[in-house]
């Protein structure tokens, strides 16, 4: 059986399909104005027995497409329990919110936290920071690991700290220190959620943020723990979706054998 997951991201649309509980494919595109399109553009030629889709835009897919439909927590969850079974506490950092989930030895999860009404610590709070210091979003890491020191960020909304970040630059103040600011605030917010529902080993970092891996070394440093990250985190959710398409399925054959069978 083949089962087909699709997270529906703010900035990116992710599609997972798993074969016999095997990943087989996974890609990804940019979203855009037009993200039904985006989806039927990453589906294309795919071939899959059920369907499941998360993310800001999993409703109206679902309608058009005809498939299932599972919150972000859940996807994310059951996506992180599968790449690491002994992973207890997920950080998922997005583009436009940040979730924190904890975990028992099953993959239950037992809490979450989200903080989705503020942009700053997101991926687009990294993209717009990016901006203001004239640095490519995929180097701004490398930038901020070549600072010996860190310049602190003060605001937390992400429209005052560009200004904050224009300004501290026309004063001289480094490049790569204020990266390092950025990464440092980035992280001091994060581990501020996470704290809410308790940090326990493994810690498992999700999300397009943690490709940046500044921001993971200073969550590992300043949590006193490993923090693992997968090999591409953006997937976890979709994963996630896939896992519960297959889920789905399953449950529908069974009942479909126990009513042919009565």
């Amino acid at each position: 059986m083949r089962s087909a997951g699709i997270d529906i991201g703010s900035r990116t649309v992710k599609l997972a399909i798993l074969q016999d509980g095997q990943l087989v494919t996974s890609k990804k595109r940019e979203n855009s104005f037009a993200p039904l399109a985006v989806c039927r553009e990453l589906l294309a030629g795919e071939r899959y027995d059920a369907l499941v889709a998360t993310g800001y835009g999993r409703h109206l897919f679902a309608e058009k497409a005809g498939a299932g439909v599972i919150s972000e927590i859940k996807a994310s969850a059951m996506g992180a329990y599968w790449l690491l079974p002994s992973c207890r506490t997920v950080i998922d950092v997005g583009g436009q919110d940040t979730k924190a989930l904890s975990l028992d030895a099953t993959g239950r999860l037992l809490r979450f936290e989200m903080n989705d009404k503020c942009a700053a610590g997101t991926g687009r709070y990294m993209e717009v920071m990016a901006m203001a210091l004239a640095s490519p979003l995929g180097d701004f890491g490398t930038l901020a690991e070549s600072a010996h020191c860190s310049y602190p960020i003060s605001s937390t909304c992400a429209v005052f700290a560009e200004s904050e970040v224009v300004g501290l630059i026309a004063r001289g103040i480094g490049r790569n220190e204020v990266a390092k600011g950025v990464v440092d605030s980035i992280a001091v917010r994060t581990i501020s959620l996470a704290r809410r529902i308790g940090v326990a080993a493994d810690v498992l970092f999700i999300g397009g943020v943690a490709l940046n891996r500044a921001v993971g070394n200073v969550l590992a440093a300043r949590l006193a723990m490993k923090v693992h990250v997968p090999e591409d985190p953006q997937m976890v959710a979709a994963i996630g979706c896939a896992l519960a398409a297959g889920e789905a399925e399953r449950h529908k054959t069974r009942a479909s054998t126990v009513a042919g069978g009565a």
